[in-house]
C-alpha cells in the first residue's frame, strides 16, 4: 500500500505523512517535479556516472543527462520510474539495497530531498553506498541544519481512511553527518548552505 499510496502522491492525488503520535504533514510531491533552488549546487558537484537514490519524478537524474552527465535514477515506484523516463533520464525499479548495475564503478551518489532518511538507518545506506562507488567516489547529501536533532521517525502514507505500512525515516543533522560517514567509512565530510539547503558531501 506504501508504494500504491506514493505512486498516487506522484499523480497528483493528495497525501499526508503520518506520525506515530498522529501528527500528519502534507506530502508535498509537486515540489519535486520542477528544478529547486540549491539544485545546481549539488548538480554541479556530480560526477559522471552518478546514482540518483530515491530518483522519485526523476528532476535531478534527466537534468544530470542533459548535461551530459550519465546518470541512473534508482526508485522503489514504476511510476517514478517512468516519470523519470519521460522527463529524458534513466532509471531503473530498485531498492537501494537490491542489486544495482555499475556495483563499485559510481563515481557520486546522489541522496537529495532528504533521502539519507531512506531505511531509517543512515549508517547502513552510507555504508551500502560505499559498496557501491568507485575508489574516492563521492556522496551528496540533502542534510537537517545545524542543531537539529538527529532522530528516526517511524512514519506511513495517509490518505483519507487508507493507510500504508510504517516504516522508519532517519533525520541527520549536519552536526551529526561527519561522525556518521566516518563510522560507515567516509574519512572525510564537509558541509554548506546554498538557498537554505543545508548540503553535505562524503568522500
Amino acid at each position: 500500500m506504501i508504494g500504491e499510496l506514493y505512486a498516487d502522491a506522484l499523480a497528483g492525488e493528495s497525501a499526508e505523512l503520518e506520525h506515530v503520535d498522529g501528527t500528519r504533514t502534507t506530502l508535498e510531491t509537486a515540489r519535486w517535479f520542477e528544478p529547486i533552488d540549491g539544485d545546481e549546487e549539488l548538480l554541479s558537484h556530480c560526477s559522471s556516472p552518478t546514482l540518483d537514490v530515491g530518483s522519485g519524478p526523476g528532476r535531478l537524474t534527466a537534468a544530470l543527462t542533459r548535461r551530459g552527465v550519465r546518470a541512473l535514477g534508482i526508485d522503489i515506484t514504476p511510476r517514478a520510474v517512468a516519470l523519470t523516463r519521460r522527463a529524458g533520464g534513466f532509471a531503473l525499479l530498485r531498492d537501494v539495497f537490491d542489486d544495482i548495475p555499475g556495483s563499485g564503478r559510481w563515481a557520486t551518489a546522489l541522496l537529495a530531498d532528504g533521502n539519507i532518511g531512506i531505511g531509517g538507518n543512515p549508517e547502513a545506506l552510507l555504508h551500502r553506498l560505499r559498496q557501491l562507488l568507485r575508489p574516492g567516489g563521492t556522496i551528496l547529501a540533502e542534510v537537517a541544519p545545524p542543531g537539529t536533532r538527529s532522530r528516526v521517525d517511524r512514519l506511513r502514507l495517509r490518505r483519507g481512511p487508507l493507510t500504508g505500512e510504517w516504516f522508519g525515516w532517519a533525520t541527520v543533522s549536519a552536526t551529526d553527518i561527519r561522525r556518521i560517514g566516518l563510522a560507515a567509512g567516509f574519512a572525510e565530510a564537509d558541509c554548506w548552505t546554498a538557498y537554505g539547503r543545508c548540503l553535505a558531501r562524503l568522500r
